[in-house]
């Protein structure tokens, strides 16, 4: 027996390297004919397998893409609708400050105690949205300052607090779900 290398090339320039073992036959020349039509049909065999996995393989590479699109698409409708139920609930409080708008408006003689009011019941129901879509303040007064959740923008000598402890804040820091929205601006007690 005799191996012999045949190297088979499909339509997209891939090959493949076949060792087969053919038996020497040198009696006729019939026999001799016969081992290339066997090779000729194991070659037509392989070729075929091979279409047939790039096939398969295109198919696959196709079905992923369409995936990879629909997960997008999906993605991109969670937001909207996300965002959708976040607007919904800031409705009542554009109805609550048009009303006080007009209201301060309609009267000649604005009661500002009630206008204080009013802009406060705002405030609370402002908060209280935010705080369903999981928005917390960060508390910053009398405590270390921490540059996570802070921000310095100054600095003031104050021989009642530490240092390090945060004596002002500026502008008020968010959370929402664990993670920082805005940092507080503060101003940091340094006594040195």
């Amino acid at each position: 027996m005799a191996e012999k290398k045949v190297v088979v090339n499909n339509e997209d320039g891939d090959s493949a390297e076949i060792n087969l073992k053919v038996e020497k036959q040198t009696e006729s020349a019939e026999e001799e004919t016969k081992p290339e039509e066997n090779l000729a049909a194991e070659i037509e065999k392989l070729n075929e397998e091979l279409k047939a996995k790039d096939d398969r393989f295109l198919r696959l590479q196709a079905d992923f893409d369409n995936f990879r699109k629909r997960t997008a698409k999906e993605k991109s409708e969670i937001a909207d609708v996300i965002e959708q139920a976040f607007l919904k609930d800031l409705l009542p409080l554009l109805d609550n400050l048009s009303r006080a708008a007009e209201a301060a408006e309609s009267t000649a003689d604005v009661d500002a105690e009630k206008l204080r009011k009013g802009i406060e019941m705002i405030k609370q129901d402002t908060i209280a949205v935010m705080g369903k879509h999981g928005l917390e303040a960060i508390d910053a007064v009398d405590k270390p300052f921490d540059p996570n959740y802070h921000q310095a923008v100054g600095t003031v000598q104050n021989a009642d607090k530490e240092d390090g402890t945060i004596a002002a804040e500026f502008q008020r820091g968010y959370i929402a779900r664990g993670r920082v929205i805005r940092p507080s601006m503060v101003q940091v007690v340094n006594n040195q």
